[in-house]
């Protein structure tokens, strides 16, 4: 039986050292479903995506590393968000049932799944560390804490924060500074066409 282990443990080794040592994160521009770059906008290539198709992303979009991107259901990531390490974007879950199919009550394999999509607005951050559940709607121009479980539908402009997460202010109100010094650039921050 040690022998058995030392060798496991040696191919374990080997394998590491002869193909995952030289991989390291990086920021590669982004292509779609059908190998179309979109604008701009990079993710990284240690960040899993599944079912692809289902995915949308705008123009100067930026996704970090280590991120988890569920496409069961449809994900819309609009026109320059910035998405930071360690999010976990999720359309479903089988938290009911995975009692069922546990307890062999017959129930079919989905039938109590419940998916729903996520929609990110356009020129939204997102921290490190987040958690977006199925149907989570987070408005333009917002604000997402890092360490937050995002759940439910979040007006444009919001800060927010927490587990659960909660709307504890607007990005309008920490942008009027700014915007007072720098009067230029308020036709644009305001502008349909320059936040959606």
């Amino acid at each position: 039986m040690k022998i058995k282990s030392k060798i496991y443990s040696l191919i374990k080794t080997l394998k590491y050292k002869l193909l995952l040592k030289n991989i390291a994160p990086e920021i590669l521009g982004y292509q779609n479903f059908v190998g179309t770059f979109v604008k701009d906008s990079r993710v990284s290539n240690m960040t899993h995506i599944s079912n692809l198709e289902n995915l949308f992303i705008g123009e100067n979009v930026f996704i970090g590393h280590f991120n988890y991107i569920d496409c069961y259901e449809k994900v819309t990531i609009e026109e320059g968000c910035d998405l930071a390490n360690y999010i976990s974007i999720l359309t479903h879950s089988s938290h009911h049932n995975v009692r069922y199919r546990a307890n062999k009550i017959g129930v079919e394999k989905d039938i109590l799944l419940s998916s729903n999509p996520v929609f990110i607005g356009n020129h939204t951050y997102i921290g490190p560390h987040t958690v977006i559940m199925p149907g989570t709607t987070i408005g333009k121009g917002s604000i997402v804490s890092a360490y937050s479980l995002v759940s439910g539908k979040f007006p444009d402009y919001s800060i927010i924060k927490g587990q659960p997460a909660k709307v504890i202010g607007s990005t309008q109100d920490i942008d009027l500074p700014f915007l007072e010094n720098h009067p230029e650039y308020l036709e644009f921050y305001y502008n349909k066409e320059s936040i959606k």
